[in-house]
């Protein structure tokens, strides 16, 4: 069954249970939960059996979140009680797996209604998916662990790779940037490592999928991608959360470090239910004619916060950032992409597109910053948004700053309304309002729709068009 057939039925369905099940919590073998403190991390650590180091790592993090403000950015998160929700939860499945037959039959149910393992089967090299706290299942196809390749859950990483994982770890997006990074770095549980060696290629592409399976639950998944010299990887993210009564909070890490000459292209579709408050702490280090390309598809959540963030550190190097963001209904997103010049000859592009829809509000918060002695470098930012109606809004705050004479930025937004005439227009040829305004939003992001796998764009579509039904959006 395809991508497309599936979402065709979940459209039928009319409701987010008939997707992936009735919303009742998951048999768990462990759950942590209450006040964090040091004994919390400590129990956390011992768990999961980590290295010294580790440890210490978490409790300096801990020690980070305690000391450090509320970010000024941040809003819209008072309900946001972590003395509430399950930081950490293991569901009950044993060892990780190999296999989907070897998962108990709710889980491998809930990956299933997603089509997950179809789309492994027919599309990926790799996947990791991860249930709550921990990643369930993991395959990387057999003829990849021969190049040598390296796709392990974070903490299977941790100490099989202990030198490997501790010189990039938390060195791409350190623990002190802010508030939530620090709890991240504290909390951090399942995830991936990816290792692609020195000249390797992937041809197809490795895939992450996360679920957060209860209500009042927090997930801290922790991703982290090296591509060595002159290496190549497509990496896939999806997140998605059935809705229930009570909310639920995602603090994600993803680090990326391209060496030399390295290509690598980060996609991320994330369809969270409407009660999820969603952070994303995103960034990649790039260094002499590396490039990395972030797709970032923000469609679900409550309140949302994700920067895709590029360092471009060595001479030559490039980066693109193509984000795309629909807030429907009064619901907010604060997203953007930001940008660090160090080195002669980088060149970044910036592409933002955002809609707003029933009430929803779109923030755009971007930063480029070109450092003096990052010669002939080049920026290119576009904002565009769009409104649907008079109740939704969207704001734009860049802030460009170019200490190179001879380097360049280019800043260009623009804000639009849905015409009557256009709505008119194609209902007069028997198109209904809500099918005319998804396709109107399809149209609008098709310059980012032509970066991704065709499976995605149709999957993408289909959700598109489900969040302008009269069923409305799913997780």
């Amino acid at each position: 069954m395809t991508g497309q057939t599936r979402l065709e039925e979940i459209l039928k369905a009319g409701s987010l249970e008939e997707i992936l099940g009735t919303a009742v919590p998951y048999p768990k073998e462990i759950e942590l939960k209450g006040e964090l403190t040091r004994d919390m991390i400590e129990e956390l650590s011992r768990i999961k059996n980590e290295p010294e180091w580790m440890l210490r790592h978490r409790l300096k993090a801990l020690e980070l979140f305690h000391k450090l403000p509320m970010p000024k950015w941040v809003v819209g998160v008072e309900e946001l009680d972590l003395e509430s929700l399950t930081l950490y939860s293991k569901p009950e499945i044993g060892n990780e797996v190999r296999d989907w037959e070897d998962l108990p039959e709710n889980i491998r149910r809930t990956f299933e209604r997603l089509n997950i393992p179809e789309i492994e089967k027919k599309f990926l090299s790799g996947l990791t998916a991860v249930f709550d706290s921990e990643s369930v299942y993991s395959n990387l196809k057999a003829e990849f662990e021969k190049m040598g390749i390296i796709m392990l859950p974070m903490e299977e990483a941790v100490q099989k790779y202990p030198d490997l994982v501790k010189r990039y770890f938390g060195r791409v997006f350190p623990a002190g940037e802010h508030k939530f990074s620090a709890l991240h770095h504290a909390l951090w549980s399942g995830g991936v490592f990816i290792y692609v060696p020195k000249g390797v290629r992937i041809p197809f592409p490795v895939e992450a999928f996360f679920v957060i399976g209860s209500a009042l639950e927090g997930q801290f998944e922790h991703t982290l991608l090296v591509a060595d010299e002159g290496s190549y990887i497509h990496f896939i993210e999806g997140c998605s959360a059935p809705m229930y009564k009570g909310f639920s909070f995602h603090d994600g890490m993803v680090e990326i470090y391209a060496h030399k000459g390295a290509t690598v292209k980060f996609t991320t579709i994330q369809n969270w239910s409407r009660n999820v408050i969603n952070f994303n702490n995103k960034r990649a280090i790039i260094e002499e004619n590396a490039y990395v390309e972030w797709i970032e598809g923000s469609i679900g959540s409550k309140i949302t916060y994700t920067y895709p963030s590029s360092v471009l550190k060595g001479e030559g190097a490039r980066t693109a950032q193509y984000v795309v963001s629909l807030s429907n209904g009064p619901f907010m997103k604060d997203t953007g992409a930001k940008t660090w010049h160090l080195a002669p000859n980088t060149s970044s592009k910036i592409v933002s597109k955002s809609i707003s829809a029933n009430g929803g509000i779109n923030i755009y918060r971007g930063l480029v910053r070109i450092l003096k002695g990052a010669k002939n470098s080049t920026a290119t930012v576009s904002c565009d948004s769009l409104i649907l109606d008079e109740e939704s809004k969207a704001y734009t705050y860049p802030h460009n700053q170019n200490d190179e004479p001879s380097a360049s930025i280019i800043h260009e937004a623009t804000t639009g309304k849905l015409g009557e005439d256009k709505l008119f227009y194609m209902n007069s040829r028997g198109i209904g309002e809500e099918e005319a305004k998804s396709l109107i939003v399809l149209g609008f992001i098709s310059e980012i729709l032509e970066g991704l796998p065709f499976e995605y764009v149709e999957v993408l579509k289909k959700v598109i068009e489900l969040e302008f039904s009269e069923v409305g959006g799913v997780g």
